[in-house]
């Protein structure tokens, strides 16, 4: 890696004299970050210790260190801007590990900050040492370690370049005790230029009228719009585009929101769990008009058996996924905002000089699938609260300037179906790692980025567990989220997964969190420990007024124990290693079962 010289400083004259750590305070000044999330140990006690001096950094203490990666996920996620999280060496660097790998997965713009043991005794074994950065660099964008004072701006400078160019991700800087310690003349540069690394933005302007000659000639296309959009900040690019167009637009579980729900060409969210309309609109498409999408296996089902008859149009930042698991037809290499720029041109000149297929029958067919299948669900078999009804309920009383960050398992599928999202930014997830206890440290992350907006955790009473005691972190910080508990006293997607394919055999998957007289633990009590307003919800009736209650409480954090149904399931389902054509729409129900 090699950086360049300059004459000017954005903060202090050049060659200030300061140490290691206090190089590390002033170059996150210098990049813009105000907001950082971490917690202290022996190797990192040098940059706490300079934390303490009047400077411009908001540093917030979790209670665990994969909270401050979450936190800092959710703050990225919310904002577009990247989120910083700081660990000490050995346990605290490896507890960071699930968070950085999680963002690695969802391409969220993340920089994360270790101390590590004098650079001497590296190798040997020392006390609280860890090799943080080889454990983390399959995981990261790249990883980072600093030995020497005079080399923290450079490397804080391009991490943070790394971090939020090309195809956003994590960058981690392992900074030992002695570079922290250490004095250096403090020359600020952002200008980074790192050998090899040279992210291409603007497509090839042949490869743009390629694609356009494919939208032109298609008579069943849909626009697959994945996170990628959503991370180049694209969705304003998209609907001129899906416009022009008129085809179907689906949106990944890492774009909702991208897209509007309310307008009249979504699909809404295809894959595992998608819409009946969205899935079988990839299915029987003859064009993928692939915008930042990386053809998961949540979408495609069994890839040889996905999409038989279309042609693929596929753009996105990283060439390393275009022909990954399916071969493009036109592969476009290019920021989503820059390449859909101009397909709108490409598209706008061919209108202008040729006839375009006519999409009547296939929007006639798409039409009918969504009159046949609407999204829906079924009143539970107990007589316990519908979960579907509580996530709905959330989003219609919140509306559409909340936030709303999903743990992961059934509750992440409901709130990704029930809710509407009407601009990006609106919808946290953990999509490509799936990591429980992803919930509550985003929602923070999120509330401190944009602290207007009323932002909620919607969580499983599994996921909760793993995470919920960020509430103390929220508590004394004043950072006010909502937690919903959508408690049905198991781990709900797993114990799906057994009643379906195991024959109701639930090994080790219920928890007892909900119901009964024993509860383990009362979340009630567990929320009213930590300092939050904490309610439980067993009647239908008293779903709106717990919901509006905590929308009207913006002093502490708000804590909802909704019990509900251990029997409600996700529907539509493409069960893994089959085709997307045998979705179930119920149990034992499907469109190709009703004969369609």
């Amino acid at each position: 890696m090699s950086l360049e010289s300059s004459e000017e400083l954005k903060h202090g004259q050049r060659g200030e004299r300061m140490t290691g750590a206090q190089a590390v305070v002033r170059s996150l000044e210098s990049l813009g970050v105000t907001d950082v999330f971490g917690l202290p140990g022996g190797a990192v006690l040098p940059l706490y210790d300079t934390l303490m001096d009047g400077n411009d950094l908001r540093h917030i203490l979790v209670r665990h260190e994969q909270g401050a990666g979450h936190a800092a996920e959710g703050y990225a996620a919310a904002t577009n801007k990247v989120g910083v999280c700081i660990a000490t060496s050995g346990p605290g660097a490896t507890n960071l590990v699930t968070a950085i790998a999680d963002a690695y997965m969802d391409s969220v713009p993340l920089l994360a900050i270790t101390g590590q043991v004098f650079s001497h005794l590296m190798g040997t074994d020392a006390f609280q040492e860890a090799d943080i950065v080889g454990v983390t660099m399959p995981i990261t964008k790249h990883s980072i370690l600093v030995k020497k004072p005079e080399d923290v701006p450079g490397a804080i400078a391009a991490a943070h370049h790394l971090a939020t160019t090309g195809r956003p991700g994590p960058v981690l800087v392992d900074i030992t005790k002695d570079a922290q310690e250490g004095e250096l003349d403090f020359v600020w540069d952002p200008r980074v230029d790192l050998l090899g690394y040279r992210p291409i933005t603007k497509a090839n302007s042949k490869q743009v009228q390629a694609a356009a000659d494919l939208i032109a000639a298609a008579e069943r296309p849909v626009f697959y719009v994945g996170g990628g959009v959503n991370r180049a900040g694209a969705s304003e690019e998209l609907l001129q585009l899906a416009e022009l167009v008129g085809a179907p637009v689906v949106t990944t579980l890492m774009a909702r929101g991208v897209f509007p729900d309310s307008h009249e060409q979504h699909l809404g969210m295809p894959g595992m769990h998608g819409t009946v309309p969205a899935v079988l609109a990839l299915q029987e498409s003859d064009l993928l008009i692939t915008l930042g999408a990386r053809f998961d296996d949540r979408v495609t089902g069994k890839a040889a058996l996905f999409a038989p008859d279309a042609k693929v149009i596929h753009a996105d930042i990283d060439p390393a996924e275009i022909g990954k698991i399916r071969a493009a037809d036109v592969p476009i290499v290019g920021d989503a905002a820059e390449v859909i720029a101009d397909l709108i041109a490409a598209v706008s000149t061919a209108k202008l000089t040729r006839e375009f297929a006519d999409q009547s029958a296939w929007w006639e067919r798409l039409n009918m699938l969504r009159e046949r299948f609407p999204l829906g669900y079924q009143p539970t078999s107990d007589g316990l609260l519908s979960p579907q009804h509580i996530i709905q309920r959330i989003g219609e009383l919140t509306g559409p300037e909340g936030i709303y960050a999903a743990g992961v398992g059934q509750h992440q599928m409901w709130a990704a179906q029930f809710i509407k999202y009407e601009r990006p930014g609106a919808w946290l997830n953990s999509g490509g790692a799936g990591t429980m206890g992803y919930s509550v440290p985003a929602a923070m992350g999120a509330k401190v980025a944009e602290p207007d907006r009323h932002v909620w955790a919607i969580d499983g009473d599994g996921c909760f567990q793993m995470t919920n005691q960020e509430l103390a972190t929220c508590v004394v910080n004043n950072i006010p989220i909502k937690v919903a508990v959508i408690n049905n006293s198991s781990l709900g997607m797993v114990r799906q997964w057994q009643t379906l394919i195991y024959n109701g055999r639930y090994s080790n998957t219920e928890l007892n969190t909900g119901h009964g007289s024993v509860r383990v633990p009362d979340f009630v009590k567990l929320g009213e420990a930590y300092g939050c307003l904490a309610i439980r919800v067993e009647r239908e009736e008293e779903i709106d007024a717990a919901i509006k209650l905590a929308l009207e409480t913006n002093d502490r954090p708000v804590v909802i124990d909704f019990v509900v149904s251990a029997d409600a399931m996700v529907w539509p389902m493409v069960r893994q290693g089959t085709s997307n054509s045998d979705i179930q729409y119920a149990l034992d129900h499907s469109p190709e079962w009703e004969g369609e």
